[in-house]
């Protein structure tokens, strides 16, 4: 009998043909080995690996320092949330993102919204503590909705700024940058939520939510 064929029993050591079902010496079960079994075991737990690895973080809220104070080790983890207030930050991957104010605007005498509607001026404090740059765009990286309806960015709004910046540009790692986005929305609006995507790929966003 080739060798390759043979095995031998884990009871009483003799050595039998591999497709045996029980040793002709003592009688015991030969146990055989299931390489497709086994191989389905080790693919899913590499998959399960890989994903949790690749996992990316959600949004998790900043607390500022006395209230950390004030609170137990396991209250002091920061809380995930998926909603975000005006004056709350918002972190997601080392970027550091607050609403700092929302503000209305019936327009100047030249530039005006239209009839029933008003100007809506959101300000953002976004700080970059990555290890790259990131780029903000007021048309890629947000996305708004008043009282549950799509809105888009408002041009118009944007020449209420005052001196203050627009959305757009690169903010370096270590650096801070200060801007605001307008929509023109109906007067009577309730609730505004805005969308941030600090990161196209990663596949997660910010939401925040201000209340009229």
């Amino acid at each position: 009998m080739e060798k390759n064929k043979l095995t031998n029993c884990k009871a009483c050591g003799a050595t039998v043909a591999k497709d045996a079902k029980i040793c002709p010496a003592c009688g015991a079960k030969i146990k055989k080995k299931h390489p497709i079994f086994i191989g389905i075991i080790c693919f899913f737990a590499l998959f399960i690996i890989v994903g949790s690895i690749g996992e990316n973080k959600s949004p998790k809220k900043e607390e500022n320092n006395t209230t950390s104070q004030t609170q137990t080790t396991s209250e002091n983890t920061k809380e995930e949330t998926s909603t975000f207030l005006v004056g709350e930050t918002a972190e997601l991957n080392d970027i550091y993102v607050t609403m700092l104010n929302v503000s209305e605007s019936a327009g100047s005498t030249f530039n005006t919204p239209a009839d029933g509607n008003v100007f809506v001026i959101c300000e953002f404090e976004i700080e970059n503590k990555s290890a790259k740059d990131i780029a903000i765009s007021s048309m890629m990286s947000f996305e708004a909705y008043c009282d549950n309806y799509t809105c888009t960015y408002s041009l118009a709004a944007l020449l209420e700024k005052e001196n203050k910046n627009q959305l757009d540009g690169t903010v370096a790692s270590g650096k801070i940058f200060n801007g605001i986005i307008g929509y023109e929305v109906p007067e009577n609006w309730k609730e505004l939520e805005i969308r941030f995507t600090p990161d196209f790929w990663s596949g997660k966003e910010i939401i925040f939510v201000s209340n009229k």
